[in-house]
């Protein structure tokens, strides 16, 4: 049996929506529903929290994950990858005699990841032999269509070879959703690329950038609507 980690990145620091990790989501802090899907997808042998907050750690002890460490300085300034918390994570509990076969970073601001995605992208991992799946979402409108604005102030398409292209038939372009990912943690360890990263599809109403007040509160009706689902 794998055994398999829950990582939730959750760094004390931010600037554009202060205490944004744990502010209020509709009713409690946002951090949590990370937290709580992972726990309740009863797929992982360590669900773990890894911050440099002590107000994130006691919110995310208080509804059930693990936070055996504090997050170094080196992982907690503007410049550290996710890469580089995931690496320390995995450093700190080799030390303490574990290491773990599949991990999932959930980010903190993703209340649209339930457990039901998670099981399916863990099944997708162990199932379709394949090195890493993420969530990507279609972009509404097509990239290749884009306009830029010239030196001289006029619209240009930045890809001037699509202009005569019918949108239905340019090829979807896919961004990632910021929400979680599933891998194997040699290969971060190792600094190993995955050769065969695939997608897990989410819907655009389940998917939304949280960078402002205003994308809270489109995030929010998001949610109402996908659990009124």
């Amino acid at each position: 049996m794998s055994k398999r980690i829950a990582i939730i990145t959750a760094r004390g620091g931010s600037k554009r929506i202060p205490k944004k990790n744990i502010k209020e989501f509709c009713g409690k802090p946002i951090i949590t529903y990370s937290i709580e899907a992972a726990i309740s997808s009863n797929l992982f042998d360590e669900v773990m929290v890894s911050t440099d907050s002590e107000e994130i750690a006691e919110i995310a002890k208080k509804y059930g994950a693990s936070v055996p460490f504090m997050r170094s300085a080196e992982t907690s300034n503007d410049y550290a990858t996710t890469n580089d918390v995931l690496i320390e994570v995995f450093n700190e509990y080799k030390k303490r005699g574990q290491e773990f076969d599949i991990a999932v970073c959930i980010y903190p601001t993703a209340p649209f990841v339930t457990a039901e995605k998670l099981k399916e992208a863990i099944r997708m991992l162990d199932e379709e032999g394949v090195d890493a799946v993420t969530p990507v979402v279609q972009y509404s409108f097509p990239p290749q269509r884009a306009y830029i604005v010239n030196e001289g102030g006029a619209l240009e398409y930045q890809y001037p070879e699509f202009e005569k292209v019918r949108s239905q038939d340019l090829h979807p372009i896919y961004h990632d959703c910021g929400q979680f990912y599933v891998f194997y943690p040699q290969n971060i360890i190792n600094a190993v690329k995955p050769q065969k990263e695939i997608p897990f599809y989410i819907s655009e109403l389940e998917v939304q950038d949280i960078d402002n007040e205003s994308d809270w509160k489109l995030a929010e009706m998001k949610y109402r609507i996908m659990i009124e689902k």
